[in-house]
């Protein structure tokens, strides 16, 4: 695992590799956007261009945080 991936346009939140996939995720607080727009970041600012020659899947996920449960609230994957 990484954190703060960066790349010419932003960095990436988190990259997680396994045998099998690239996880490239991307956490907001959800009082300041959404698992939405974190998702339209990782596409926008082209977090997962570095790994696109890799043989393993690639996975885009965009997280929303609870700041009041402290938690978790939504996550998209694409």
């Amino acid at each position: 695992m990484q954190t703060e991936v960066k790349n010419n346009k932003g960095k990436a939140d988190a990259i997680v590799k396994t045998a099998g996939s690239i996880y490239v995720f991307e956490f907001k607080m959800d009082d300041n956007a959404t698992a939405e727009d974190a998702l339209t970041q990782i596409n926008s600012k082209d977090y997962a261009i570095p790994y696109s020659a890799d043989h393993r899947k690639i996975v885009k996920i965009g997280v929303d945080f609870s700041q009041i449960e402290k938690g978790i609230k939504r996550w998209v994957i694409e």
